[in-house]
């Protein structure tokens, strides 16, 4: 058995129950997980501060250690407000050692006047240096300390852990399971490959992360247990992309037909841009390959998606196949096939729409049509996923805003002919560069990032709360030239938890302040009844309505050109990616349009940069960036699928950029010689594949 699966709890100092919190706390079971909790910081445990020399600017990155002389200890407080401190003082100031917990084990460790070497985070109150649960020993018992280095790593961890081990005792169980594997880790990369790609071996790599010997060997550890996770997540990827090419043949779309010519020469609403153009040309070189296409479109919110997909469909129709297409809500929906039919118009194309209201009648007659083969073009919700929608020959799905669909339930349209149909995604929401190699390493990707002639850039302000009467007549400007508002709310009804603006209020507010007949004021949001709710859409919609009171249920799939006005209330409580959809909502017409983010005064760190982000730039890659940085990758495969997490514990894909691209490079080359990794060098490498995968491994080429 390779040691590094024996369970933490054989590890001397751990036992049954250390073994059982450490699995509890931080989902440590055994040697391997110890050895991969990674530290997140270093800090240099050969150096000693005087008490004199710490203030609060130069303790910020947290723990510190310090030498002093026992003058003093005393209890304050009962029950469970009571705690104990400790008072030590050097040459140059006192400092006090505070428990709260433990106190009966710590209270006579202490003898007066002995000197002791203390270590913990440091914090000021009424600019006297504190030090709550530090690490605690005599100078003399720590001079005979044997340490594996000077840089010492800091683990996150948790409250109950953090009390029982600390950071010491973390260091020591790390300690101890070096004494039983040292020698006995098996690395499962090639001396081919590490030679090749410049990497360490795994066991002076996990070493060095958790006991560095200098600064260049933690670079080199970090660097390669980056590669590894990277590297594991596209091994995976890319052998998906090549079981895919291998195995499915695509349709063939040889023909450019006279829908197609019809359409692009007389119904053509406004001239391609250069960028709508690029993407067809790789969509027609994908459909004529002889493989499967699987493609992600991205493209900001107005950027044209919607021609390219409706162009990509009738080259199916012209091959003599069906074209369905996908959208998340009914809104989304009918307003596609809106669109289409209107685009269209009269040049022969049979366009069908099928959502959950429809009714039963027309729902038997579009059923019948389609598996008949009397409809070209199918569009519609989730009800497209069901049973009984059969097609006559699907060759084409188009999916739009796909993250908003379930894996299972994307996974479905590829049943619904005996060979896969040719796949296009579609996203407004921009995914950063990195991430999509991450996430989406087995899918071709076309970027739209041009907008059409004639769109201004939306202008996007930061106002206060103090500044609502300013904004109020601003709105009234708006309105008295024909324009139409948006006021979007981050909550229905107020909660007692987040005292944020919500809807009902806001609405109450605005129809106090724009009141009738003068003013026309509607509401839409997600706890409405479906027909309410696309009454009050279809008000908006029509100009019936002057302002539209809504929550971010109106992010996708409302195009009102007329809208200009997009005021987002409590702006610091969304994310960039849904400030950004939500500002797309405006500027789809000729006129100057506008953002306006109301927030309160005060704002987090993090909330300030994400709205001066709005204010200064409306490229939503630069956003989406921005808001990976922000938020950490995470969990990469749980942020825009579902299905089982693979995490990433030291690896950053927007940071790691170039490691990522190693990766990918190098996961590449390898498949080209060994698809399968069956050649015996080759074969420890299913160990990091397999971790990096799911027992629900999931094809994205399927239902990305």
């Amino acid at each position: 058995m390779n040691p590094l699966d024996n369970s933490i709890k054989f590890v001397s100092g751990v036992g049954e129950v250390r073994a059982k919190l450490l699995g509890k706390e931080i989902g440590v079971h055994t040697v391997r997980d110890m050895l991969y909790h990674f530290p997140f910081r270093y800090i240099d445990r050969t150096k000693v501060y005087t008490i004199g020399e710490l203030n609060e600017a130069n303790t910020q990155s947290g723990y510190i250690q310090i030498r002093g002389r026992v003058t003093g200890k005393n209890f304050f407080g009962e029950g469970r407000n009571r705690r104990f401190v400790v008072y030590i003082s050097d040459n140059t100031g006192r400092a006090e050692l505070i428990w709260f917990r433990g106190i009966k084990w710590v209270e006579n460790k202490f003898e007066l006047g002995r000197e002791y070497m203390v270590f913990g985070r440091a914090s000021f109150f009424r600019s006297e240096l504190s030090l709550v649960h530090p690490e605690v020993e005599p100078v003399e018992v720590a001079a005979t300390r044997k340490v594996q280095c000077s840089m010492q790593g800091i683990y996150s961890t948790t409250e109950k852990l953090s009390s029982a081990l600390g950071t010491k005792g973390m260091y020591n169980i790390l300690a101890k399971i070096w004494e039983n594997v040292k020698g006995k880790v098996e690395d499962y990369m090639p001396d081919y490959l590490r030679n090749k790609y410049g990497l360490i071996t795994l066991e002076q790599a996990l070493y060095n992360i958790h006991f560095p010997q200098s600064p260049m060997m933690l670079k080199q550890a970090q660097y390669r247990l980056k590669f590894d996770e990277l590297f594991g997540i596209q091994l995976n990827i890319q052998s998906l992309r090549t079981a895919r090419v291998t195995a499915h043949a695509g349709f063939h779309f040889g023909r450019v037909g006279n829908y197609f010519n019809t359409f692009y020469n007389t119904r053509l609403p406004f001239p391609l841009t250069g960028a709508q153009k690029r993407v067809i040309k790789e969509i027609r070189t994908d459909t004529v390959s002889g493989c499967q296409m699987n493609r992600l479109l991205q493209g900001d919110v107005g950027s044209g998606k919607t021609v390219v997909a409706l162009l990509s469909m009738i080259l199916a129709v012209d091959n003599g196949y069906q074209a369905c297409m996908m959208a998340p809500t009914e809104i989304l929906a009918r307003q596609h096939y809106a669109t289409i039919v209107k685009m269209v118009g009269d040049i022969g194309l049979r366009i069908g729409v099928l959502t959950g209201t429809t009714k039963t009648k027309e729902r038997r007659q579009t059923l019948a049509a389609l598996a008949a083969g009397e409809i070209d073009i199918l569009v519609g919700t989730h009800a497209l996923l069901e049973e009984r929608v059969q097609f006559s020959n699907l060759g084409f799905v188009v999916i739009d805003e796909q993250h908003r669909f379930g894996v299972e339930q994307r996974a479905r349209l590829w049943t619904k002919n005996n060979n896969p149909p040719h796949i296009l995604v579609m996203t407004a929401t921009p995914i950063p560069r990195t991430l999509a190699m991450t996430l989406y390493g087995d899918l071709d990707v076309s970027i739209i990032d041009e907008l059409p002639p004639g769109r201004q850039p939306i202008r996007t302000l930061h106002y206060y709360d103090s500044a609502r009467l300013r904004l109020f007549g601003f709105m009234r400007e708006q309105i008295a030239q024909g324009r139409q508002i948006y006021i979007v709310y981050p909550l229905i009804k107020e909660s007692e938890k987040a005292d944020y603006a919500n809807l009902e209020q806001g609405f109450a507010a605005i129809v106090q302040d724009f009141p009738l007949p003068k003013y026309r004021v509607s509401a839409c949001h997600g706890k409405m009844k479906p027909e309410d709710k696309e009454e009050s859409m279809r008000q908006f919609k029509c100009g019936e309505a002057d302002i539209l009171v809504a929550t971010s249920v109106i992010e996708v799939g409302v195009d009102v050109p007329n809208a200009t006005v997009m005021v987002i209330e409590s702006a610091e409580r969304f994310g960039l990616a849904q400030l950004h959809q939500l500002r797309g909502r405006v500027g789809r017409g000729a006129n100057q349009s506008y953002c306006i983010l109301m927030s309160d005064e005060k704002l987090s760190k993090e909330s300030r940069t994400r709205l001066e982000a709005m204010c200064e730039t409306t490229d939503g890659f630069r956003l989406a960036e921005l808001d990976l940085q922000l938020r950490g990758a995470g969990d990469i495969h749980g942020t825009l699928q579902s299905g089982d997490a693979v995490s990433l514990k030291i690896a950053n894909p927007t940071l790691d950029n170039q490691v990522l691209q190693v990766a990918q490079q190098a996961a590449i080359a390898l498949l080209a010689i060994d698809p399968t990794l069956a050649e015996p060098q080759h074969y420890p490498l299913r160990e990091l594949k397999a971790r990096f995968s799911t027992e629900k491994d999931i094809d994205f080429s399927k239902i990305s």
